[in-house]
């Protein structure tokens, strides 16, 4: 029989439901913003090869989330655009609740939810998998593999060197492309790009709206707005992410 849950039961199960996963782990969340708690259970999960889907609707990963998510080889991850849906499920339970993956939903806010046994359960566990299996179906498959700039180890100057080249001829312009034109050039989906740009510090998201950083103005980028298309940035095209 289902059972209702508040904030704090909603947290404990969460865990409980990761823990028990032995064939598969599927996560459904707008945001993606793990406390260490959620990250040293799945962790564990990809140890022990368990198959974990990771669903989001918000291209606002940071570069902390990027790092450790490339580094779990057993971790699929999707993008699904104008996401609401918030459902946790293994082979037997699953959890559907207000509660978005992001730290401080599970601290801050007041959330409720319900959990479902598969054997108590069966017609809403399965209604609950095939509506999962349907998101995952017109989701976007985003591989985790953008490199990042790494400040720490390697200075900035290399990579504004590589841009200014064209220096020895000052009237000569660079062409630069739009986000998109960009992406489809280096064989990538647009908002993969984005979050690649997020990564190596060109863009930052604020209210999630991408905004350029003077990083990426240092490099090449330009906000630019039109009356046709509204806002968009454009950027040289020997930039790769």
């Amino acid at each position: 029989m289902a059972k209702f849950l508040n904030t704090s039961a909603t947290t404990y199960f969460l865990e409980e439901l990761i823990k028990g996963a032995n064939e598969r782990l599927i996560i459904i969340s707008p945001y993606l913003k793990l406390n260490n708690k959620i990250k040293e259970l799945l962790e564990d999960k990809n140890r022990m090869k368990i198959d974990i889907r990771i669903i989001y609707g918000k291209s606002e990963l940071q570069p902390a989330e990027i790092k450790w998510l490339r580094s779990l080889d057993f971790v699929r991850t999707s993008f699904c655009k104008n996401l609401h849906a918030k459902c946790y499920m293994n082979e037997s339970m699953c959890i559907i609740t207000s509660l978005n993956l992001y730290e401080f939903s599970q601290v801050n806010n007041n959330e409720m939810g319900v959990i479902a046994n598969r054997d108590d359960d069966v017609e809403l566990y399965r209604d609950a998998y095939d509506e999962a299996q349907r998101i995952i179906r017109i989701s976007e498959e985003v591989r985790i593999s953008l490199e990042t700039v790494e400040p720490e180890t390697k200075p900035a100057e290399p990579v504004q060197k590589q841009v200014e080249q064209p220096e020895t001829k000052p009237t000569e312009k660079v062409e630069k492309l739009t986000t998109s034109k960009l992406a489809k050039k280096l064989g990538m989906k647009t908002v993969a790009l984005i979050e690649g740009l997020v990564a190596a510090g060109y863009l930052e998201m604020k209210e999630e709206k991408p905004y350029i950083t003077s990083k990426g103005k240092d490099f090449g980028g330009e906000f630019k707005f039109s009356k046709a298309h509204g806002p968009y940035f454009i950027w040289p095209q020997s930039l790769t992410v």
